[in-house]
């Protein structure tokens, strides 16, 4: 007997609406490769309506609102994330296999950059100017920008809606929330959220749909004034070339190859919980993973022996399982592309120490196990490739300048990882690497007043933190002449 397909529909302009043109997609679920919801596939015309409900409602009482009354609004979102933190996260479970109880934990941590950024929306100060003009008084207050829209991914989709969300509404600007064609269900029983607070129609409208024509009319409409992205290079540069036909501000957040040091002096236990929740938590379906490790020799092959037993007891399963440590991937071309990078390192000389291969589940889900790869160098495909997945390319390293050099030799630049006792070393090692985020002796770890945000490939623009809500202003500057006496005639030869 088929299962039904739960049925959802866009949010735009506090209604709940089918595709203009009626066309759907089916969302799959990657624990058992089959269709569990059906979503509306929008339209340019859909995304013309929702830029226009936004556009409205930022003319209209949404930014001339009171900063404590636009807080409230945010506190309330937060308290509805409280609240249904387990669904949330059970629908996002369902939607992208990724653990259960890491869903709705974070679906409840979340709550905090609402109540973060709610604490802010007061705190955003203008200046006078020491002008060098007498008789004029010249101060600078900021503004709300227009109509954002926000592209989320897939992965941690309450948090990279968040941290672009948050800010957007608590300096009154208006959201078109764009979310990702791959796991567009919790983004839809967010939307549901949003309405119980009450919020104006037209405030946040949310979306989905492909590339071309959803995300290329949302990224070139006239009244869209930001964009804010979170997701792969490739569709990055789309993004920017679309940007060129409305001249709009853009950040973005995009991959990451992050590379990870251990040196000989390292708490051991404590590198290997660290390195392990880098790499395999979330499967290693997130942009900061900690995918380049690199091991000083004296250390090498007692620590990648140890590392190698605890990665093969990592346990596959169902997402919703509390026993299960790693979940599968989102989708199959996921899990194509880790197989062929692996392929090529392995043809190139890389040793493949655990895993690499398919697990037996995945003849009904997308399941790859915990794989570690020792590389000669980071050259090789595994180790120079973001993967998005539970793969480790680990190398050896004799000097602290060397490892610098190559935790420096790669394209990305968001996150980083260094282990060591050595405060010293700690503080010389963190500065010279060319990335957003440097963790020293931890991994993997958020906060809303973090930036959050890379180098190089890896994009640009931080999300999170104090300075990022003043992202989501402009600054405007009034002059104001403060003498009795009119201003002298300009065509009158002094």
């Amino acid at each position: 007997m088929m299962t039904k397909l739960k049925e959802y529909k866009m949010y735009i302009n506090g209604e709940w609406v089918d595709a203009e043109n009626k066309k759907t997609f089916k969302s799959l679920n990657p624990e058992n490769n089959e269709p569990w919801a059906i979503v509306p596939e929008a339209s340019a015309k859909d995304i013309n309506n929702a830029v226009g409900a936004a556009q409205k409602a930022f003319e209209g009482k949404w930014p001339k609102l009171m900063p404590r009354e636009r807080a409230n609004y945010l506190k309330a979102i937060a308290n509805q994330l409280r609240e249904n933190a387990e669904m949330l996260g059970k629908i996002e479970t369902i939607d992208t296999g990724k653990l259960f109880r890491e869903t709705k934990t974070q679906a409840n941590y979340i709550a905090e950059y609402y109540d973060y950024f709610a604490g802010l929306t007061d705190k955003v100060e203008g200046t006078v100017l020491p002008i060098d003009k007498p008789n004029m008084q010249v101060i600078t207050t900021r503004e709300p920008i227009g109509v954002i829209a926000a592209i989320i991914p897939w992965n941690s989709q309450m948090l990279l809606t968040a941290v672009k969300l948050a800010p957007a509404l608590a300096m009154g600007n208006t959201v078109v929330i764009k979310s990702s064609e791959l796991a567009p269900a919790t983004m839809f029983e967010f939307a549901k959220l949003i309405e119980k607070t009450g919020i104006p129609k037209g405030v946040v409208n949310v979306v989905t749909g492909f590339g071309d024509p959803c995300g290329k009319a949302l990224t070139t409409h006239k009244n869209v004034e930001r964009i804010a992205f979170t997701g792969g290079p490739e569709t990055a540069r789309h993004i920017i070339r679309n940007s060129a036909e409305n001249l709009s501000q853009v950040s973005l957040e995009l991959g990451g190859k992050s590379p990870v040091a251990v040196f000989e002096d390292a708490d051991q236990e404590n590198a290997l919980n660290g390195i392990t929740a880098g790499i395999f938590g979330a499967s290693g379906q997130s942009c900061i993973a900690g995918s380049r490790l690199y091991l000083q020799k004296n250390i090498y092959e007692n620590f990648l022996d140890k590392l190698v037993n605890r990665a093969k007891k990592i346990k596959l399963g169902n997402p919703m399982e509390s026993d299960t440590q790693m979940g599968p991937l989102s989708s199959l071309k996921q899990l194509e592309i880790i197989e062929k990078n692996i392929k090529l390192t392995v043809d190139q000389g890389g040793k493949i120490k655990c895993g690499g291969k398919r697990h037996s589940l995945s003849n009904k889900g997308y399941y790859f196990p915990a794989t570690i790869i020792e590389c000669e160098n980071h050259n090789l495909p595994t180790a120079e490739n973001e993967l998005f997945g539970p793969v480790l390319s680990v190398m050896k390293f004799e000097t602290e300048e060397e490892v610098i050099n190559k935790m420096n030799d790669n394209q990305y630049g968001l996150s980083s990882g260094i282990y060591t006792k050595d405060l010293g070393r700690g503080l010389r090692v963190s500065k010279a690497i060319r990335a957003g985020i440097t963790f020293v002796n931890t991994y993997r770890l958020i906060s809303p007043s973090a930036p959050f945000g890379g180098m190089k490939d890896s994009g640009y623009g931080k999300e999170a933190g104090i300075e990022s809500i003043k992202d989501y202003t402009r600054v405007k500057t009034t002059w104001f002449n403060t003498s009795n006496k009119p201003m002298s005639d300009p065509f009158t030869m002094g």
